[in-house]
């Protein structure tokens, strides 16, 4: 009777030993384990960066449209612009590339 109680916790104690692995495996190398979460905060920098880079730029745009809109005109920037654009230099301009 010794040997069957024994026996049988030693398989108890077997069985959460491997219930203790499967569960710090998983807390480790799971879908929401500890690497995956690394994985998408470094996912989540880039995106912030990535994010505050396009609005620069779309600052940048808005700032573009609203000097070349109807309401406010800014000359010299449209000058530069329709150079830029048909290829055209004045005179008086050198230019070095």
């Amino acid at each position: 009777m010794s040997q069957r109680l024994s026996i049988s916790a030693s398989i108890f104690f077997i069985l959460i030993f491997a219930l203790g692995l499967y569960f710090a495996f998983a807390a480790v190398q799971g879908p929401s384990g500890i690497l995956r979460r690394v994985q998408v905060e470094a996912e989540t920098e880039e995106l912030i960066a990535e994010r505050d880079r396009l609005r620069k730029e779309v600052g940048r745009m808005q700032n573009l449209t609203h000097r070349l809109s109807d309401e406010y005109l800014d000359l010299d920037l449209l000058d530069e612009r329709a150079r830029e654009v048909l290829g055209v230099i004045r005179p008086d301009e050198i230019i070095i590339q």
